[in-house]
C-alpha cells in the first residue's frame, strides 16, 4: 500500500479499510467472539449524525461494514428528531449494525439497537464490567489490550500509550485480529489538532443551525 499519509481524513479512513482488505482481514460485529482474521470496527458516534452518515457512506463503497454505537443522552443530537431518525435509517440502509452508546450508570437499549454497549467517557471502575442483558464491547473477549486501537482525541492509542495508526500493520496481516474504535467526527471534519478540528465541527453545526431556524420560521434577517 503507498500514498498513505495517516491524516484524520476521510481518504486516509478509505486507505485503511482497504489495507485491511488487502492485509485479508473480514469485517465483524459483537456477535461472536473475535477470531483470527477478525477485524472488529466500532465507531462511537459522540457528537455528530452527519459524520457517522459521510464516514458509513464511505464503508459502504469500499464495501465493508462496522457497527455505530449511538446515544440517547447526547446533548450534541436527538435520535428521536427527524434527523436522528433520517440518520439511523441510513446507517442501517449501508448495511451498518446499531449498538448502544449509554451514558453511566443508564443503559437505554430498546428496539433500534442490538444488545451492544459502550460507555461514553467511561471510568475504569466500571468500563469493562459485565452489562445485564448486553454484550459490553469493552469486555474480554472484544477487548485485549494488545488487539485495541482507538482514535481518541486524534491521537491513536494502544494499551492506553500512544500508538500510530494501525494501517500498515493490517496491510501486512500482523495482527491476528483487531477491535478498533474510530470516531467519525475527528475524519469528516479537518484541523492539525483536536481544537482545529473541533472548530471545523463547530461551523459546520453553526450553518446547520441557522438552516434549522429557517425552517421554525424564525425572521433571521
Amino acid at each position: 500500500m503507498t500514498g498513505a499519509s495517516c491524516a484524520f481524513s476521510l481518504a486516509h479512513y478509505r486507505e485503511l479499510l482497504e489495507a485491511a482488505k488487502a492485509g485479508g482481514y473480514r469485517f465483524v460485529g459483537f456477535d461472536r467472539p473475535p477470531e483470527p482474521g477478525d477485524l472488529v470496527v466500532r465507531h462511537d458516534v459522540d457528537l455528530s449524525l452527519d459524520a457517522a452518515v459521510r464516514m458509513a457512506e464511505v464503508e459502504a463503497e469500499a464495501g465493508v461494514s462496522s457497527t455505530w454505537f449511538l446515544m440517547t443522552r447526547s446533548v450534541f443530537y436527538n435520535l428521536l428528531s427527524e434527523e436522528g431518525e433520517r440518520a439511523l435509517a441510513r446507517l442501517r440502509e449501508l448495511g451498518g449494525r446499531i449498538a448502544h452508546h449509554a451514558v453511566w450508570p443508564r443503559v437505554d437499549l430498546d428496539e433500534r439497537f442490538e444488545p451492544v454497549v459502550a460507555w461514553h467517557n467511561p471510568s475504569r471502575d466500571y468500563q469493562t464490567a459485565p452489562i445485564d442483558g448486553a454484550t459490553n464491547a469493552m469486555s474480554p473477549p472484544w477487548y485485549d489490550p494488545p488487539r485495541f486501537r482507538t482514535d481518541s482525541n486524534q491521537n491513536w492509542r494502544h494499551r492506553d500509550l500512544p500508538g500510530h495508526c494501525p494501517h500498515a500493520e493490517l496491510a501486512r496481516g500482523e495482527l491476528d485480529w483487531l477491535h478498533v474504535n474510530v470516531h467519525p467526527e475527528i475524519w469528516v471534519y479537518h484541523g492539525r489538532t483536536m481544537r482545529e478540528t473541533m472548530e471545523a465541527f463547530l461551523a459546520a453545526e453553526r450553518q446547520l443551525r441557522l438552516e434549522q431556524l429557517r425552517a421554525d420560521r424564525i425572521d433571521l434577517s
